[in-house]
């Protein structure tokens, strides 16, 4: 546990003192591994404990679910570290790493890293944004059983920044390269509830001012003020190792130079084993930037101790 403590110390340091934009995430994907060993004899249900979220938080690939990061349980740590890839038909390129570490079962800490390239939009440029995440579980069980009907409930809270504000969020009115997104999250597993499968439903409300999730910055000329928007997760474990699900994610519009819509996906998520997930999906993005009717083929690879 004292190590727990100085890596995280660390990780924030950080942050604070400016280090190399890659450093937050090479730190606390570090820490995450280093941590491995005391969460080795976790209990949870495989697949209950979610994959990495975009933003790195756990939970489905577009929604941070109640559920925190790795496999410890209760008076265990947890660690996980991912990769994401993202291409849209319109040559848009998104990559994503990130890390985050568990405690107890408690609380969360995750930092992702963001790699957006804007294809023949902005020919040779890219937005890169830092995503530094923390939760906290305040009440209930995602389990579902007679002692523990009531949801696990959590709150967190992802603060983004967007390196490079000036190049195309500016240009399109956007207001702010930084800003701190605040969500609730309810997540339920229901054993053998679908022909013998379990369920899980997770439902997160959020309030951004985010535009296209932070990489085109933050608040703009048609609003400035946070909006309260709905996420949703579904999925149904068809083995112990295999789920499929969906989700939708609702976006706010704060920018008149296009109308941003709201996400989806349909995702596949494969457990080999119990420490490795892949999942693949395919994301309707909507409009972004000039481009109209944006899909993607989603590939995300993790690592969870």
């Amino acid at each position: 546990m004292p190590f727990s403590h100085r890596a995280i110390i660390a990780f924030a340091s950080h942050l604070r003192f400016g280090a190399s934009p890659k450093a937050p995430a090479m730190a606390l994907a570090c820490a995450a591994l280093s941590l491995a060993p005391a969460a080795w004899a976790g209990d949870r249900i495989l697949a209950t404990s979610g994959v990495s979220q975009v933003e790195g938080a756990a939970g489905g690939g577009l929604v941070p679910w109640a559920v925190v990061g790795g496999l410890g349980s209760s008076n265990q740590m947890g660690a996980s570290a991912y990769a994401t890839h993202i291409r849209t038909q319109g040559g848009y390129n998104l990559n994503i790493q990130g890390a985050a570490v568990g405690v107890n079962d408690t609380v969360e800490v995750s930092m992702a890293r963001w790699s957006f390239k804007f294809s023949d939009t902005v020919p040779g440029e890219t937005a890169r944004m830092n995503v530094l995440g923390a939760k906290w579980r305040i009440t209930g069980n995602a389990l579902y059983d007679q002692d523990t009907w009531w949801p696990q409930i959590s709150v967190g809270l992802q603060y983004k920044v967007n390196e490079d504000f000036g190049v195309v969020p500016q240009l399109l009115g956007a207001l702010r390269n930084a800003d701190t997104d605040l969500y609730i999250s309810a997540t339920k597993v229901w054993l053998g509830a679908v022909w013998g499968h379990n369920l899980l439903v997770n439902a997160t409300l959020r309030a951004t001012r985010a535009n296209q999730f932070g990489l085109l910055g933050f608040g703009g000329d048609r609003s400035d003020s946070h909006s309260l928007m709905p996420e949703v997760s579904m999925a149904v474990l068809l083995r112990d190792d295999l789920a499929v699900g969906a989700e939708f994610r609702a976006k706010p519009d704060k920018l008149s130079a296009f109308r941003e819509e709201n996400a989806y996906d349909a995702f596949v998520a494969w457990f080999p084993t119990r420490h490795v997930s892949l999942t693949a999906a395919w994301l309707e993005l909507g409009n972004i930037a000039n481009k109209p009717g944006q899909r993607s083929l989603y590939l995300s690879a993790q690592l969870a101790y």
